[in-house]
């Protein structure tokens, strides 16, 4: 049985250090691809990070002793260029000065003023690096460090993973930190909401309402609508059920702009198209965390229809 195992041992650690390997190549494509858009984009500008001294690429496993520090390399010259990166080879290792009278060896990590020393003593007339870059393999991906050596700003710290779970996983949590924190203030909250039920019977309405209340769990404002009835204003109250997938339960109270415009230039109530006031009686179901939903309308006029509801719309930019 030891035979075995230690057999079956031997046979999994090729596999372990491929995976791990396959995994830092993945973390620093994904880092390539980040930060060669961000430079497009405009987010950094090229000429603020450059010329940059690479201090450290350090592996994190025997198996990408070798070929890590390489890569690396490669892929900071891929996004930088090869005139703008100066290797710091002296930084890893005791450093050892000797000046008149005084002799310094160090052998802990460097800080700001001794990158800045020994750029000052390899790049000859070359011009002074405005930044020093740490990429250092992790157990998940790769870790890059771009401080400021004029000031020692900090100016990108952030881990790299094949899939970058670590990224979504950090905006998740500060978009729920957030709301939650908006929660415990009380603030309220624009929503926009279009309700479009079409079979048997229609209803179309744009609903905006700001969400309030110790839990927000209410949901209250101006609703216009464009069929049932035809072009009706009123106001509109939605009760939030969390631990029922969500649903929003609510009524719209709709008053018929045509029929209440005619009934006040004739001075006698008369019914156009549609009655003066139309209740209509709304559930809202929400699909997963879109921003779609499934719609039940039911209103006074005798129309019950099944659709679909479009919420917080983003295309419409003149819409809170």
């Amino acid at each position: 049985m030891l035979l075995a195992r230690l057999v079956l041992l031997a046979a999994l650690l090729p596999m372990t250090a491929f995976a791990q390997r396959e995994t830092t190549r993945e973390a620093l494509s994904r880092f390539q691809e980040t930060l060669t858009m961000r430079l497009e984009d405009g987010a950094f500008v090229a000429k603020d990070l450059t010329p940059a001294i690479v201090v450290s690429v350090t592996p994190m496993f025997e198996e990408s002793r070798t070929w890590y520090p390489t890569e690396a390399l490669a892929t900071l010259v891929r996004v930088f260029g090869p005139a703008s990166l100066r290797s710091c080879e002296a930084c890893m290792a005791p450093r050892l000065y000797v000046e008149q009278g005084k002799l310094e060896q160090f052998t802990t990590q460097l800080g700001t003023a001794e990158i800045t020393r020994l750029d000052e003593q390899s790049r000859g007339s070359a011009l002074p690096a405005r930044t020093a870059i740490w990429l250092d393999e992790t157990a998940e991906g790769v870790s890059l460090r771009i401080i400021d050596l004029k000031n020692s700003r900090i100016l990108l710290a952030e881990n790299f993973d094949p899939t970058l779970t670590e990224s979504a996983r950090t905006r998740g949590n500060l978009a729920l930190a957030r709301e939650l924190d908006r929660r415990a203030r009380g603030d309220s909250l624009t929503h926009t909401f279009i309700d479009v039920t079409m079979y048997p019977g229609q209803h179309v309405s744009l609903d905006w309402t700001e969400q309030w209340g110790a839990t927000n769990a209410n949901l209250s404002g101006v609703s216009v609508s464009f069929f049932d009835p035809v072009l009706g204003v009123g106001a509109s109250y939605f009760r939030v059920v969390p631990k029922a997938l969500n649903i929003m339960v609510g009524a719209k109270v709709l008053l018929s702009v045509p029929t209440a415009v005619v009934s006040g230039i004739s001075g006698q109530p008369q019914d156009i198209i549609d009655p003066l006031l139309t209740g209509v009686l709304m559930v809202r179901v929400p699909i997963g965390r879109s921003n779609y939903g499934v719609t039940l309308s039911a209103s006074t006029n005798g129309r019950v229809g099944v659709g679909f509801s479009l919420m917080n719309l983003t295309l419409l930019p003149f819409l809170p």
